[in-house]
């Protein structure tokens, strides 16, 4: 039997800063990280290549992927984001794609960030984390990630359709039946609208060290 070594779940919504965390927290403490939703966008990639509806059975899709599906330059365009969205609900595809997930972390263990890694994947992870933050804070980031300009004239404008694709994004995560976007029960939560990324980095990795020593 494989040992596993600890594992640190970062969950929250999208634009949170989840991602940010999650990559500065593996290279802190020296372990490989995983992006999850990378997964299901790279499954929206290939059901919209194929020229199918996402929200159509994409199980086939899920159970087929590769790591040059994962290593494609085009998964987080606005198309994928949805197709990812409606791909996530679909409990086939959920569960294609949980031994993916579990078999990544090996005896050093690992960090893995999406929307449910600690109540569904793994819900007795040593760690787990809960990243947020307002829907306007996250589309602000979501738009300057994206090269936005705010003295644009359509700033305003671009800003509030990506707050609005981020709400409804989020509803969609939280009322689907299978795995809903939610914080674990026993995750410490971070609400990030006035921290910085070092800020955020330095309440989750105290936090992070203080149970993975005990």
């Amino acid at each position: 039997m494989s040992v596993r070594g600890p594992v640190i779940a970062v969950d929250g919504p999208a634009a949170a800063g989840k991602g940010t965390l999650a990559k500065r927290l593996a290279k802190a403490l020296g372990v490989p990280y995983l992006d999850t939703g990378l997964l299901y966008r790279a499954v929206g990639r290939l059901v919209l290549d194929a020229g199918d509806n996402p929200a159509d059975p994409a199980e086939a899709f899920a159970t087929r992927l590769t790591p040059a599906d994962l290593a494609r330059k085009d998964l987080r365009t606005p198309d994928v984001t949805r197709a990812a969205s409606e791909v996530a609900a679909q409990p086939a595809v959920r569960e294609a794609l949980i031994a993916t997930q579990r078999s990544f972390v090996g005896p050093e263990g690992a960090v893995l960030d999406g929307r449910d890694i600690g109540t569904v994947i793994f819900p007795d992870a040593e760690v787990k984390l809960f990243i947020t933050a307002s829907a306007a804070t996250r589309a602000l980031r979501r738009f300057l990630q994206q090269g936005g300009d705010m003295q644009a004239p359509d700033a305003a404008l671009v800003l509030k359709e990506t707050q609005e694709a981020l709400s409804a994004r989020d509803l969609a995560d939280s009322q689907r039946a299978v795995a809903p976007l939610k914080p674990a029960g026993d995750a410490l939560q971070i609400e990030t609208d006035h921290l910085d990324a070092d800020q955020v980095l330095a309440q989750a990795l105290a936090y992070a060290r203080e149970r993975l020593t005990r």
